[in-house]
Formats: C-alpha cells, sequence, structure tokens
C-alpha cells in the first residue's frame, strides 16, 4: 500500500520530514529515492533535526564522508549517501549493518545496496510537484510495523 503525500514546498517537506521522525524507531531503515535536486538532503535533514528536537542542528551532507553519525538522546541516526558507491559490498565498510539493528538509517542512493536492501523497510519516492517547489512523497512501507504507521499518520496538506 504506497501512500501519497503532495507538499507545496519546503515547508511542506520539512512537517512531513518532522511526522515520519515521530513515528521512527532504532532499526528502522528509510530509502530517499529521487533524481538529483529533488529534495533527498533536504528531507533527511529536517528528519535528523526533528529526532535532536533542535531545529539549527548541524548537519551536513554525507556526499563525501558517505556516512555521518548523530548520537541524539532519543535514538542515533546513520545519514548514508551512496551515490559514489560502485559495489554493494562497499557498504559493508560503512558498517552499515551496525545501523541496522541499533539506529535509524536514512539512505539517500539506496539503489546501490542491491541485494543487501532491507526487507523490512520505507521506500520514499520523491518526484516533482505541480509548482517549482513542491514535492510528491510517495511511502511505500515494505513490513506490517511501517505499514501501520504510515496508515496511522496524520498528514495535512501543505
Amino acid at each position: 500500500m504506497t501512500r501519497t503525500v503532495t507538499v507545496s514546498d519546503q515547508n511542506g517537506t520539512e512537517a512531513l520530514a518532522a511526522k515520519l521522525a515521530a513515528v521512527a524507531r532504532a532499526g528502522d531503515v528509510i530509502l530517499m529515492h529521487g533524481t538529483l535536486g529533488m529534495g533527498k538532503s533536504a528531507f533527511c535533514r529536517a528528519f535528523i533535526r526533528a529526532v535532536a528536537n533542535n531545529p539549527h542542528e548541524e548537519v551536513p551532507s554525507p556526499t563525501f564522508t558517505l556516512v555521518q553519525i548523530y548520537e541524539l538522546d532519543r535514538v542515533p541516526v546513520w545519514h548514508f549517501d551512496l551515490y559514489r558507491l560502485s559495489d554493494p559490498e562497499e557498504v559493508h565498510e560503512l558498517d552499515i549493518e551496525d545501523a541496522f539493528s541499533d539506529a535509524i538509517s536514512l539512505i539517500e542512493w539506496p539503489d546501490r545496496l542491491e541485494y543487501l536492501t532491507p526487507e523490512n523497510r520505507l521506500d520514499i519516492h520523491i518526484e516533482p510537484g505541480s509548482t517549482p517547489d513542491g514535492r510528491v512523497f510517495k511511502l511505500e512501507p515494505h513490513g506490517e510495523e511501517w505499514t501501520a504507521r504510515i496508515n496511522a499518520l496524520v498528514v495535512s496538506p501543505s
């Protein structure tokens, strides 16, 4: 069951990220799909700031480091950017298994995982909206826990 959420601007993206952050917990894997410039990093930044309960939390892009780890009070968050990887085996060097078991994992460019993609996960597909700043988020839960949480999610249009 895919749920579609349309937002009109960056504020809408941040609000959706905060709502998902509120229901996320250790062991969750969230895969961010979308072309360059769709707002994957902006969504992840807002998500991490919501988990940290700090709108000013410094959240650099992991484009060059490949992973940024946030040891937050509520739960650790690992933010991966796999764009520069050429082989799924390279993700083992990032200790991704630790993240999958003990943290919330936000993964940009998840197609690089290939056969290592976890069965229980939330896929988020971001597409252009009807305005330049608008976006369409397709939330695709895999696993009963994510399905229940996405079904219970109250999202107001923005």
